[in-house]
């Protein structure tokens, strides 16, 4: 039977942008219940955070671009989770460049993950009646009109739809309209995730994003560099929080369609520059560079609607986070570097 019900064993789950940051947790967490088929076409991921899972025989990594059509039949790999009878129970669909450095290079696949992929991975969802849910984001909101602008999942926001950062910001927008369509016209169990700033082991280095750059100069005694204003604050949640967030929005009810997810608590990228000089023990000074278009401000999450109906709380602490965060880039650090520099 292909629908809700798997006929063997455990379900089959897929998940596109499987290879990068967040996308190779949700597959490390989903092979404790599930057959895992990770997508994606390493543009801006690598393989490397998910090579201690292609040892599972329930874990198969597929190189494919997305944004064409998928035919999941016509991967011979998976003829051991035998899709052909069983069909696919869940989809994440997570596939979206999100490099602040890079962002100028890589407009097209924003667009495209935003638009065609949407389109191409809601289709395979409507072929099995798979559960759907897709990795959105908090830009959908637009900018905070506040220092703590808490956004709840009913706020309509303003977005510069023709801006630098259109084809990311109104391409969630949209996306999320994809969603929404589907819902009303094929009666799709689909959820959007709106995604606040997460961060954790895995990030890439050297990217823009803050949290792994900072820990990396720490570590060689370099400045930590801040894009914009001492004062630029964040919502900074940790990877297992949000990948345990993900995985229970799938398993709700259908009527529940938008969630938030992240901390509702911001903190000031100063301070936690500060804090990972500290605890690594660092010579580092903090310099102040001028914006990178990719990282604007950002407001918090009203985690009403997550607490009440997913039963979900961020509950890693930052000292912590950061802490498995250091750790880990320690111990691969030249590992790091060098994919960082082939990817």
């Amino acid at each position: 039977m292909i629908g809700d019900t798997p006929i063997f064993e455990k379900k089959n789950v897929l998940v596109t942008g499987g290879a990068g940051f967040l996308g190779s947790h949700l597959c490390e967490r989903l092979l404790k219940e599930a057959k895992v088929i990770c997508m994606d076409d390493l543009s801006n991921s690598h393989i490397q955070n998910i090579q201690h899972l292609l040892q599972y025989p329930d874990f198969e990594f597929i190189k494919y671009d997305v944004n064409q059509p998928i035919d999941i039949n016509s991967f011979p790999e998976l003829e051991k989770f035998k899709v052909r009878f069983q069909g696919i129970q869940e989809i994440y669909h997570l596939a979206c460049p999100t490099s602040p450095k890079n962002f100028e290079d890589l407009k097209i696949h924003s667009l495209w993950a935003n638009s065609r992929a949407m389109l191409n991975t809601l289709d395979l969802a409507v072929v099995y009646r798979a559960k759907y849910v897709f990795g959105s984001s908090s830009v959908v909101y637009g900018e905070p009109t506040g220092e703590d602008h808490i956004f709840s999942e009913d706020e309509e926001g303003i977005v510069q739809h023709l801006s630098p950062r259109g084809c990311y910001d109104e391409g969630k927008r949209f996306a999320e309209t994809c969603i929404e369509t589907y819902r009303q016209v094929y009666g799709l169990d689909a959820k959007i995730a709106r995604i606040f700033t997460t961060y954790g082991p895995r990030m890439k280095l050297r990217d823009g994003l803050l949290i792994p750059d900072f820990i990396l100069n720490a570590l060689e005694n370099k400045d930590l560099v801040i894009y914009g204003e001492g004062s630029l604050h964040q919502s900074l949640c940790f990877v297992s929080d949000m990948i345990d967030g993900l995985v229970r929005l799938m398993g709700t009810d259908p009527d529940m369609s938008i969630v938030n997810l992240g901390l509702d608590e911001p903190y000031r990228m100063q301070e936690v520059a500060e804090k990972i000089i500290e605890m690594t023990n660092s010579l580092s000074h903090i310099r102040y560079e001028d914006p990178l278009v990719f990282l604007t401000k950002k407001g918090l999450p009203d985690l009403r609607r997550a607490k009440e109906q997913l039963g979900w709380i961020p509950l890693v602490r930052l000292e912590e986070g950061l802490q498995r965060t250091i750790d880990y880039t320690l111990a691969n650090k030249e590992m790091l570097l060098m994919n960082n520099h082939i990817g």
